[in-house]
Protein backbone atom coordinates (compact mmCIF):
# COMPACT_ATOMS: atom_id res chain seq x y z
CA UNK A 1 0.00 0.00 0.00
CA UNK A 2 0.91 3.68 -0.99
CA UNK A 3 -0.18 6.87 -1.06
CA UNK A 4 0.49 10.37 -2.99
CA UNK A 5 1.72 12.91 -0.94
CA UNK A 6 1.24 16.93 -2.09
CA UNK A 7 3.12 19.83 -0.31
CA UNK A 8 0.61 22.47 -2.25
CA UNK A 9 2.19 25.69 -1.72
CA UNK A 10 1.42 29.13 -3.47
CA UNK A 11 4.30 28.94 -5.59
CA UNK A 12 4.91 25.25 -6.16
CA UNK A 13 2.92 22.24 -5.49
CA UNK A 14 5.63 19.33 -4.72
CA UNK A 15 3.79 15.67 -5.25
CA UNK A 16 5.86 11.78 -4.41
CA UNK A 17 4.40 8.30 -3.77
CA UNK A 18 5.23 7.70 -0.26
CA UNK A 19 5.77 3.89 1.36
CA UNK A 20 3.80 3.20 4.66
CA UNK A 21 7.91 3.26 6.08
CA UNK A 22 8.18 6.94 5.09
CA UNK A 23 10.11 5.78 1.76
CA UNK A 24 9.78 8.45 -0.87
CA UNK A 25 9.94 8.23 -4.61
CA UNK A 26 10.85 11.08 -7.12
CA UNK A 27 9.75 14.33 -6.05
CA UNK A 28 7.27 15.70 -8.90
CA UNK A 29 6.81 19.75 -9.03
CA UNK A 30 5.20 22.15 -10.68
CA UNK A 31 4.30 25.95 -10.42
CA UNK A 32 0.92 26.74 -8.48
CA UNK A 33 -1.46 28.64 -10.19
CA UNK A 34 -2.57 30.38 -7.38
CA UNK A 35 -3.99 33.61 -9.19
CA UNK A 36 -5.75 31.27 -11.24
CA UNK A 37 -8.67 30.19 -9.57
CA UNK A 38 -9.56 27.05 -7.16
CA UNK A 39 -10.28 25.30 -9.87
CA UNK A 40 -7.21 26.34 -12.37
CA UNK A 41 -5.05 24.68 -9.33
CA UNK A 42 -7.11 21.46 -8.93
CA UNK A 43 -6.47 20.98 -12.38
CA UNK A 44 -2.67 21.38 -11.83
CA UNK A 45 -2.39 18.96 -8.68
CA UNK A 46 -4.58 16.71 -10.19
CA UNK A 47 -2.33 16.35 -13.20
CA UNK A 48 0.76 16.16 -10.74
CA UNK A 49 -0.79 13.49 -8.67
CA UNK A 50 -2.04 10.98 -11.84
CA UNK A 51 1.69 11.08 -13.26
CA UNK A 52 3.31 10.05 -9.62
CA UNK A 53 0.58 7.04 -9.08
CA UNK A 54 0.96 6.11 -12.28
CA UNK A 55 2.04 1.86 -11.86
CA UNK A 56 1.00 2.01 -8.50
CA UNK A 57 -1.88 -0.06 -8.45
CA UNK A 58 -1.81 -0.72 -5.19
CA UNK A 59 -2.17 3.45 -3.86
CA UNK A 60 -4.43 3.82 -0.75
CA UNK A 61 -4.82 7.38 -1.77
CA UNK A 62 -3.49 10.90 -1.90
CA UNK A 63 -2.96 13.71 0.92
CA UNK A 64 -3.06 17.26 -0.06
CA UNK A 65 -1.47 19.72 2.40
CA UNK A 66 -2.64 22.97 1.30
CA UNK A 67 -2.39 26.87 2.21
CA UNK A 68 -5.40 28.08 4.11
CA UNK A 69 -7.62 26.53 7.15
CA UNK A 70 -9.19 23.27 6.22
CA UNK A 71 -12.09 21.47 7.08
CA UNK A 72 -10.74 18.11 7.53
CA UNK A 73 -13.50 16.10 7.62
CA UNK A 74 -14.86 17.21 3.99
CA UNK A 75 -11.63 18.02 2.56
CA UNK A 76 -12.52 21.68 1.80
CA UNK A 77 -11.01 25.13 2.03
CA UNK A 78 -13.13 27.32 4.62
CA UNK A 79 -10.38 30.40 5.49
CA UNK A 80 -7.75 31.72 3.02
CA UNK A 81 -5.20 34.81 2.53
CA UNK A 82 -4.81 36.32 -0.57
CA UNK A 83 -2.30 34.45 -1.69
CA UNK A 84 -4.87 31.87 -3.47
CA UNK A 85 -7.27 33.78 -5.30
CA UNK A 86 -10.63 32.27 -4.84
CA UNK A 87 -9.73 29.44 -2.54
CA UNK A 88 -12.12 29.57 0.10
CA UNK A 89 -15.04 27.23 -0.23
CA UNK A 90 -13.01 24.89 -2.71
CA UNK A 91 -13.84 21.29 -2.13
CA UNK A 92 -10.29 20.06 -3.00
CA UNK A 93 -11.61 16.57 -2.17
CA UNK A 94 -14.29 16.50 -4.26
CA UNK A 95 -12.51 18.24 -6.75
CA UNK A 96 -9.34 15.98 -7.26
CA UNK A 97 -12.05 12.68 -6.39
CA UNK A 98 -13.80 13.82 -9.76
CA UNK A 99 -10.23 14.66 -11.92
CA UNK A 100 -8.70 11.63 -10.82
CA UNK A 101 -12.05 9.29 -11.71
CA UNK A 102 -11.25 7.41 -7.71
CA UNK A 103 -14.23 5.55 -6.81
CA UNK A 104 -14.57 5.50 -3.42
CA UNK A 105 -11.92 2.88 -2.96
CA UNK A 106 -9.33 5.49 -2.59
CA UNK A 107 -9.31 8.11 -0.09
CA UNK A 108 -8.80 11.71 -0.99
CA UNK A 109 -7.22 12.98 2.78
CA UNK A 110 -7.03 17.10 2.95
CA UNK A 111 -5.20 18.97 5.96
CA UNK A 112 -3.39 22.37 6.44
CA UNK A 113 0.03 22.61 4.96
CA UNK A 114 1.44 23.11 8.25
CA UNK A 115 -0.64 20.37 9.86
CA UNK A 116 0.70 18.22 7.32
CA UNK A 117 4.29 19.65 7.60
CA UNK A 118 3.73 18.91 11.91
CA UNK A 119 2.40 15.85 10.98
CA UNK A 120 6.06 14.44 8.56
CA UNK A 121 8.07 16.09 11.78
CA UNK A 122 5.87 14.78 14.44
CA UNK A 123 6.43 11.04 12.22
CA UNK A 124 10.05 11.61 11.09
CA UNK A 125 11.48 14.36 12.27
CA UNK A 126 12.60 16.18 14.75
CA UNK A 127 9.49 15.27 17.12
CA UNK A 128 9.90 11.66 16.37
CA UNK A 129 9.32 9.01 19.48
CA UNK A 130 7.55 12.00 21.36
CA UNK A 131 4.03 12.03 22.58
CA UNK A 132 3.18 15.26 21.33
CA UNK A 133 4.98 18.30 19.31
CA UNK A 134 3.53 21.55 19.20
CA UNK A 135 4.87 22.47 14.94
CA UNK A 136 5.66 26.40 14.54
CA UNK A 137 6.49 27.23 10.42
CA UNK A 138 7.69 30.56 10.14
CA UNK A 139 8.12 31.82 6.62
CA UNK A 140 5.57 34.26 4.11
CA UNK A 141 3.88 33.81 7.42
CA UNK A 142 4.14 32.10 10.91
CA UNK A 143 1.56 28.94 10.97
CA UNK A 144 1.50 25.85 13.61
CA UNK A 145 0.06 22.80 14.25
CA UNK A 146 -0.60 20.46 17.36
CA UNK A 147 0.35 16.53 17.32
CA UNK A 148 -1.36 14.38 19.79
CA UNK A 149 -0.27 10.82 20.13
CA UNK A 150 0.60 10.78 16.47
CA UNK A 151 -2.66 12.56 15.55
CA UNK A 152 -3.41 16.32 14.41
CA UNK A 153 -5.91 17.69 17.12
CA UNK A 154 -7.36 20.80 15.04
CA UNK A 155 -10.16 21.94 17.67
CA UNK A 156 -13.70 22.60 16.91
CA UNK A 157 -13.23 25.15 14.00
CA UNK A 158 -10.22 23.80 12.81
CA UNK A 159 -7.90 26.43 13.81
CA UNK A 160 -5.67 24.73 16.70
CA UNK A 161 -2.07 25.82 16.71
CA UNK A 162 -2.66 28.83 14.48
CA UNK A 163 0.24 30.80 15.99
CA UNK A 164 0.34 33.61 13.21
CA UNK A 165 -2.72 35.19 14.54
CA UNK A 166 -2.05 35.51 18.35
CA UNK A 167 -2.27 39.25 19.57
CA UNK A 168 0.94 40.47 19.94
CA UNK A 169 2.47 42.92 21.99
CA UNK A 170 4.14 45.48 19.93
CA UNK A 171 2.01 44.51 16.67
CA UNK A 172 -0.53 47.29 17.65
CA UNK A 173 -1.87 48.78 14.27
CA UNK A 174 -0.07 46.75 12.19
CA UNK A 175 -2.61 44.38 9.73
CA UNK A 176 -2.09 41.22 9.20
CA UNK A 177 -2.55 39.52 6.01
CA UNK A 178 -6.03 38.22 7.86
CA UNK A 179 -6.86 41.29 7.91
CA UNK A 180 -7.04 42.29 11.59
CA UNK A 181 -4.31 44.68 13.22
CA UNK A 182 -1.68 43.16 16.19
CA UNK A 183 -1.19 39.95 14.98
CA UNK A 184 1.89 37.98 15.53
CA UNK A 185 2.25 37.28 11.95
CA UNK A 186 2.48 41.05 11.57
CA UNK A 187 5.46 41.15 13.69
CA UNK A 188 7.15 37.46 12.90
CA UNK A 189 6.69 36.84 10.02
CA UNK A 190 9.83 36.88 6.94
CA UNK A 191 7.61 40.15 4.94
CA UNK A 192 6.87 41.71 8.85
CA UNK A 193 11.22 41.12 9.10
CA UNK A 194 11.93 43.01 5.64
CA UNK A 195 9.01 45.93 6.64
CA UNK A 196 10.85 46.43 9.62
CA UNK A 197 14.56 46.66 8.36
CA UNK A 198 13.57 49.05 6.02
CA UNK A 199 11.85 51.05 8.16
CA UNK A 200 15.01 51.24 10.51
CA UNK A 201 17.70 51.15 7.87
CA UNK A 202 15.92 53.24 4.65
CA UNK A 203 16.23 50.29 2.50
CA UNK A 204 14.94 47.62 0.97
CA UNK A 205 16.11 44.17 1.63
CA UNK A 206 15.12 40.37 0.94
CA UNK A 207 14.99 38.43 3.98
CA UNK A 208 18.31 36.43 3.40
CA UNK A 209 20.41 40.00 2.93
CA UNK A 210 18.75 40.82 6.33
CA UNK A 211 19.69 37.78 8.11
CA UNK A 212 23.39 37.50 6.86
CA UNK A 213 23.87 41.01 7.98
CA UNK A 214 22.59 40.11 11.05
CA UNK A 215 24.69 37.17 11.47
CA UNK A 216 28.02 39.36 10.93
CA UNK A 217 26.41 41.66 13.85
CA UNK A 218 25.45 44.43 11.79
CA UNK A 219 22.45 46.98 12.84
CA UNK A 220 19.92 47.52 12.12
CA UNK A 221 19.78 44.19 10.93
CA UNK A 222 20.40 42.59 14.15
CA UNK A 223 17.94 44.73 15.96
CA UNK A 224 15.37 43.73 13.69
CA UNK A 225 16.11 40.24 13.72
CA UNK A 226 16.16 39.53 17.62
CA UNK A 227 12.73 41.42 18.00
CA UNK A 228 11.00 39.07 15.46
CA UNK A 229 12.26 36.50 17.73
CA UNK A 230 12.01 37.81 21.16
CA UNK A 231 7.95 38.54 19.52
CA UNK A 232 7.38 34.76 18.19
CA UNK A 233 9.62 33.01 21.49
CA UNK A 234 6.95 34.85 23.88
CA UNK A 235 4.07 33.77 21.44
CA UNK A 236 5.41 30.50 22.28
CA UNK A 237 5.36 30.52 26.04
CA UNK A 238 2.13 31.28 26.17
CA UNK A 239 1.09 28.69 24.05
CA UNK A 240 2.88 25.68 25.65
CA UNK A 241 1.85 26.96 28.98
CA UNK A 242 -1.46 25.55 28.02
CA UNK A 243 -0.26 22.67 26.19
CA UNK A 244 2.78 21.62 28.15
CA UNK A 245 4.10 19.73 24.39
CA UNK A 246 6.76 17.22 25.16
CA UNK A 247 8.32 19.40 22.17
CA UNK A 248 8.39 22.55 20.07
CA UNK A 249 9.56 22.01 16.26
CA UNK A 250 10.33 25.04 14.11
CA UNK A 251 10.84 25.40 10.75
CA UNK A 252 10.35 27.59 7.56
CA UNK A 253 12.27 29.97 5.90
CA UNK A 254 13.04 32.12 8.44
CA UNK A 255 14.03 29.41 11.16
CA UNK A 256 16.81 28.52 8.75
CA UNK A 257 18.48 31.54 10.22
CA UNK A 258 21.70 30.99 12.89
CA UNK A 259 22.05 31.98 16.43
CA UNK A 260 21.10 35.26 15.69
CA UNK A 261 17.48 34.64 15.90
CA UNK A 262 17.11 31.36 17.61
CA UNK A 263 19.11 32.91 20.68
CA UNK A 264 16.77 35.59 21.50
CA UNK A 265 13.62 33.36 20.48
CA UNK A 266 15.29 30.35 22.87
CA UNK A 267 15.76 32.93 25.70
CA UNK A 268 12.57 35.01 24.98
CA UNK A 269 10.49 31.71 25.31
CA UNK A 270 12.28 30.54 28.58
CA UNK A 271 12.36 33.85 30.26
CA UNK A 272 8.36 34.02 30.14
CA UNK A 273 8.05 30.44 31.25
CA UNK A 274 7.47 29.00 34.68
CA UNK A 275 10.68 26.93 35.90
CA UNK A 276 9.02 23.15 34.64
CA UNK A 277 9.08 24.41 31.08
CA UNK A 278 12.43 26.12 31.11
CA UNK A 279 14.41 23.02 29.72
CA UNK A 280 11.35 22.18 26.73
CA UNK A 281 13.39 22.17 23.70
CA UNK A 282 13.14 24.30 21.01
CA UNK A 283 13.70 22.10 17.73
CA UNK A 284 14.54 23.07 14.36
CA UNK A 285 12.92 21.20 11.73
CA UNK A 286 14.47 18.35 10.60
CA UNK A 287 13.11 17.14 7.04
CA UNK A 288 12.62 20.46 5.23
CA UNK A 289 10.51 20.56 2.44
CA UNK A 290 9.77 16.68 2.31
CA UNK A 291 7.71 17.29 5.69
CA UNK A 292 4.38 17.95 4.04
CA UNK A 293 4.79 15.60 1.37
CA UNK A 294 5.51 12.49 4.30
CA UNK A 295 2.82 14.00 6.30
CA UNK A 296 0.12 14.67 4.07
CA UNK A 297 0.44 10.90 3.16
CA UNK A 298 0.72 9.69 6.67
CA UNK A 299 -2.82 11.00 6.56
CA UNK A 300 -4.04 8.28 4.12
CA UNK A 301 -2.40 5.74 5.93
CA UNK A 302 -3.68 7.01 9.29
CA UNK A 303 -7.30 6.88 7.85
CA UNK A 304 -6.91 3.94 6.33
CA UNK A 305 -6.40 1.61 9.20
CA UNK A 306 -9.11 3.65 10.29
CA UNK A 307 -11.12 1.80 8.01
CA UNK A 308 -9.92 -1.39 8.38
CA UNK A 309 -11.07 -1.57 12.30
Amino acid sequence: MRAVGVDLGGTKTAVAVVAPDGTMGEVLTAPTPALAGGEAVLDAVADLVARAAAGHDDGAGVGVGPAGVVDAPRGAIISATETFASWVGTDVAAGLRARLGWGDARLVEVRNDVDAHALGEAWLGAGRGRSSVLMVAVGTGVGGAVVLDGRLWTGAHHVAGEMGHIPTPGAAGMRCPCGVDGHLEAVAAGPAIERAYALAAGESLPGRDIMARAADGGEPARGVVAAAAVALGRAIAGVVTVLDPACVVIGGGVAAAGDEWWTPLRAACRGEVVPVLRNLELLPAALGPEAAILGAARTVFDEARVRVR
